[in-house]
Parts: structure tokens; C-alpha cells; sequence
């Protein structure tokens, strides 16, 4: 399951999951079950540059192939992983990823 995604170009298991949980300050438990779901939705949230950010710096890339690879100076860089981080911690997208978010949409 989800072979083919962003995440998995730079990680041999789907742990996207413990990271999510690290970044957006939530229990792993309290997130949505169904793994193609959670992805669906952090796809949604973040755009493709963030994203692959995401995945690369959640792998310990070294800043300077982060650099290389987005085309960032070292204050753009460090702009994009704060914006990045941010996003995941903000109610309006952290909230999305719980499972109870379900039940109030169905």
C-alpha cells in the first residue's frame, strides 16, 4: 500500500504516520486508521513542494542536499521548514487528521 507515493521515494516503510503524529503534537492513536486515508489527507493539506520537504526532512537529509534539491538559499530554507511545520501544527490542519474528525463529517 502506497508504493508509489512521495513518502515512500525516500523512506522503505510507511512511517509517515509517527512522524505526522511527532509533528502535529497528537497521539498516533488519535489519528485516522486507514493509512491511504491519513495520506489522502496530508497530500490535501500540504502542497507538492511541502510534501516532498516533508518526507526528505523527516529522513535527516542534510540541509545543504535540502538546498540543492528545492533551490533554496539557507534563509529560504529555513522559511519553508517553518512554514511547513507550522501548517501541521495548526488546528485547522492537525484536526483533520483524527479519527474523531470523521464522525462529525459523516
Amino acid at each position: 500500500m502506497l508504493e508509489n507515493t512521495v513518502w515512500r521515494q525516500y523512506h522503505k516503510e510507511n512511517t509517515f504516520r509517527e512522524r505526522l503524529a511527532e509533528c502535529c503534537v497528537l497521539d498516533a492513536m488519535d489519528l485516522i486508521v486507514e493509512d491511504k486515508e491519513l495520506y489522502g489527507i496530508l497530500k490535501a493539506k500540504l502542497t507538492k513542494k511541502e510534501l516532498k520537504l516533508f518526507a526528505m526532512d523527516s529522513t535527516n537529509i542534510k540541509d545543504e542536499k535540502l538546498q540543492e534539491e528545492f533551490s533554496y538559499d539557507t534563509k529560504a530554507l529555513e522559511q519553508a521548514k517553518f512554514k511547513l511545520y507550522k501548517k501541521l501544527k495548526q488546528d485547522k490542519t492537525r484536526l483533520e487528521f483524527k479519527e474523531s474528525s470523521r464522525d462529525r463529517q459523516a
